[in-house]
């Protein structure tokens, strides 16, 4: 088979390329639990973190997920994640959004009790994640400190994985995590008028 110059040039370009990869795949033997948070304005945060469960749970590791706010809902994850039987825990501890609760107190006692079951699950060295979905906007508005609930993310299990979702991250979250995702909207068909629909939104 003979190649033309084009052909030649791209293999050469894409071999170049693979030799830098293979070094830089080779220059990382650290192995440890990680702190992830998904954040920003544009939506798929907790879509995200429940793709890593997934992954999690098709190597044989158990996750529970704790949610902060948006409990109230019957979502499509959480009706497949728990076809996966005793590897995953679901405790949904929100009342729905901080503005339908219109009710500090109750937010807040609903996020210490949410955070005592993850504090729990902080702890086990059986579970391999931990998903800590819409912590950041409990954070945001002071319903827990922050202080206690990074002490407490980082006395962790050594490789236990914790994955932080939700809209405006606190700096110290973002200084505490070892990968940071921030989802950007560009479009959104809500805008649009369309409604949530089974499937993309729950």
């Amino acid at each position: 088979m003979t190649l033309t110059p084009e052909e030649i040039r791209h293999r050469e370009k894409m071999a170049k390329r693979k030799a830098m990869q293979d070094r830089e795949v080779e220059s990382k033997s650290i192995e440890k639990g990680l702190l992830a948070v998904h954040t920003g304005a544009g939506k798929g945060k907790s879509t995200a973190a429940f793709g890593m469960a997934l992954r999690t749970l098709a190597h044989g590791g158990r996750i529970v997920v704790i949610q902060f706010i948006k409990g109230a809902w019957n979502t499509g994850e959480r009706k497949a994640l728990e076809r996966f039987g005793d590897q995953v825990e679901w405790h949904a501890l929100g009342e729905g959004f901080t503005w339908n609760t219109q009710d500090r107190a109750k937010d807040i006692a609903n996020c210490r009790a949410a955070w005592d079951q993850a504090k729990a699950a902080l702890k086990r060295n059986d579970v391999s994640m931990v998903i800590l979905d819409e912590l950041n906007i409990a954070l945001r508005y002071d319903y827990l400190p922050i202080d206690e609930v990074l002490a407490d993310i980082a006395a962790r299990p050594p490789m236990q994985h914790v994955v932080v979702t939700g809209r405006n991250a606190r700096p110290a979250m973002i200084e505490a995590a070892d990968l940071v995702t921030e989802m950007t909207q560009v479009a959104h068909h809500f805008k649009k008028g369309v409604k949530a629909q089974a499937g993309i939104e729950f």
